[in-house]
């Protein structure tokens, strides 16, 4: 999965993990890539009445096709759009939000619940520079199953096969092959 940066470094710098500061001049052309995403999840959420079209639509805001056997239900919102990356046969319910400037990686075969939130964005705490942005990637390795209601922090690796509980706060990577559950997330035990 890859992803054309040249036209803007700040697009690159931010999926490097590199802080954004909030007064860049270069941060008007995430503004405009912001305002086209928003018209276009839109017509994704209101008004595309088929899965051809909702296809369509999520092509254009993800900045590359959709790839063979994975399905996005609406509602579906990201505030960034462009640097979402999904693998193969990945299914996403209902009402997610994916906050993706720091980039989201959704590798083979994972399965989002409804009312999931993939955060890869946190502020400065700084005072005074806390509109700064502090990307940093959110990766969902093979074969995950993420429950309804779950919110996965900035910087957080989802090791190949877990299963993350409904109603979970992952605050740190989890390892391969576990099942997490709670607030904070903890291992509870090993997947079957």
């Amino acid at each position: 999965m890859s992803f054309n940066t040249s036209e803007n470094s700040l697009l690159a710098d931010a999926l490097a993990g590199k802080q954004i500061l909030f007064d860049d001049s270069r941060f008007s052309e995430i503004d405009r890539i912001v305002e086209q995403n928003t018209e276009l999840l839109r017509q994704f959420n209101y008004i595309a009445n088929t899965r051809q079209a909702r296809r369509q639509l999520i092509k254009k805001v993800i900045g590359k096709p959709i790839q063979e056997g994975t399905d996005i239900n609406p509602p579906f919102n990201s505030d960034f759009g462009r640097h979402i990356f999904i693998g193969k046969r990945v299914f996403i319910n209902r009402d997610c939000m994916f906050v993706d400037l720091g980039g989201i990686y959704l590798e083979d075969d994972v399965l989002i619940g409804p009312k999931v939130s993939l955060l890869s964005v946190n502020h400065n705490q700084e005072n005074g520079h806390r509109r700064d942005l502090l990307p940093q990637a959110v990766h969902i390795k093979k074969h995950v199953w993420i429950g309804a209601g779950t919110v996965v922090l900035p910087g957080v690796t989802v090791g190949e096969n877990a299963i993350v509980g409904a109603g979970s706060v992952v605050t740190k990577n989890i390892p391969a092959n576990t099942v997490v559950v709670g607030n904070p997330a903890r291992m509870v035990r090993k997947t079957i």
